[in-house]
C-alpha cells in the first residue's frame, strides 16, 4: 500500500468533510465524488484502491448521516429496506466484475455515469413527491428491480449509489425528495458496504485514509442533514449547482484517462 505525504492526509481529511457534507444534503453525489477526489486531490495511485477505499469511508458516513435523517423522520423503512436488501446482491458482483475490469477504462465509464446521473438530478431537479407514499403490492416490484440494478451500478464503479438510489425510490415509490434522500442512505450503507468487504477481501483498501474520511465525513455529514432539511423546497437550485459540478468533474476525468 502506498505511503501518503502529511499534505495528503490533510487533503484527505477536507475531500471527506466535503464528502460527508454532500451526502447528508442529497443522500448521494458525495460518494460519486469520491473517488476522483482521492485520485486527483488526495493523489491515490491506483484507481481499484481508490474505489475500495472511498466505499468504506462512504457506507460508514452513510450510517452516520441515516441515524441524523431518521431522527427527523425523514426514512421510509419498509422502502428502503426492500430496495437495499434487492440490491445486496447486485452490488456483490457488479464490485466482483470492478475489480477485474481495467483501471482507466472503469474510471471512464465511471465519468459517463457521473454524466448521466448529472442529466437525471436536473430532471428530477423539481420533483415534490406524495407524503404518505409507502411500501406495497403496487410498488414492491419496482423496488426490486430498480434496487438491483442500483446496487450492480453501485458495486461495479465503487459508489454508494445515492444518486441512483433517490431518483430510483422516487420512481418507484412516489415519495418526497426529502424522505428519498433519507431512505436512500440504507441502500447506501449496505451496498458501499458489499463492495467494500469485497475489495478488502483482495487488499484494495487504504485503511488510514478510510479512517480520516470517515472521521471528517462525520463533521460535514452533520451540517449536510441539517441543510438539506432547510432547504427541501429550494432543492431544485441546489441540484442544478451540483449538476453542473458532476459534469465540470466528469469531464476531467475523461481529460485524465484520455
Amino acid at each position: 500500500m502506498e505511503t501518503l505525504s502529511l499534505l495528503q492526509w490533510v487533503l484527505g481529511g477536507l475531500s471527506g468533510v466535503l464528502v460527508g457534507f454532500v451526502l447528508g444534503v442529497v443522500g448521494g453525489g458525495g460518494s460519486i465524488l469520491a473517488v476522483p477526489l482521492m485520485l486527483y486531490v488526495v493523489g491515490v495511485e491506483d484507481p481499484h484502491v481508490a474505489i475500495g477505499t472511498s466505499a468504506l469511508a462512504v457506507a460508514v458516513n452513510a450510517v452516520s448521516n441515516l441515524v441524523i435523517h431518521a431522527r427527523r423522520g425523514n426514512v421510509r423503512w419498509p422502502c428502503a429496506s426492500v430496495f437495499a436488501l434487492a440490491g445486496i446482491a447486485g452490488a456483490y458482483l457488479g464490485s466482483s466484475l470492478g475489480k477485474a475490469f481495467d483501471g482507466k477504462r472503469l474510471l471512464a465509464l465511471f465519468a459517463v455515469v457521473m454524466i448521466i446521473v448529472g442529466i437525471a438530478m436536473l430532471r428530477r431537479r423539481n420533483t415534490l413527491g406524495f407524503a404518505d407514499a409507502r411500501l406495497g403490492r403496487r410498488n414492491a416490484a419496482a423496488l426490486i428491480g430498480l434496487g438491483a440494478t442500483a446496487g450492480g451500478l453501485s458495486g461495479f464503479f465503487g459508489i454508494g449509489g445515492g444518486f441512483l438510489i433517490v431518483p430510483a425510490l422516487v420512481a418507484a415509490t412516489g415519495m418526497p425528495i426529502i424522505a428519498a434522500v433519507g431512505s436512500s442512505l440504507v441502500a447506501v450503507a449496505a451496498f458501499g458496504m458489499t463492495t467494500a468487504l469485497n475489495y478488502a477481501h483482495a487488499g484494495l483498501i487504504n485503511w488510514k485514509l478510510a479512517a480520516v474520511f470517515v472521521v471528517a465525513g462525520m463533521a460535514g455529514g452533520t451540517a449536510g442533514a441539517a441543510t438539506s432539511t432547510k432547504l427541501a423546497s429550494y432543492r431544485g437550485a441546489l441540484n442544478t449547482v451540483f449538476a453542473v459540478l458532476i459534469f465540470i468533474t466528469a469531464a476531467y476525468m475523461l481529460w485524465k484517462v484520455s
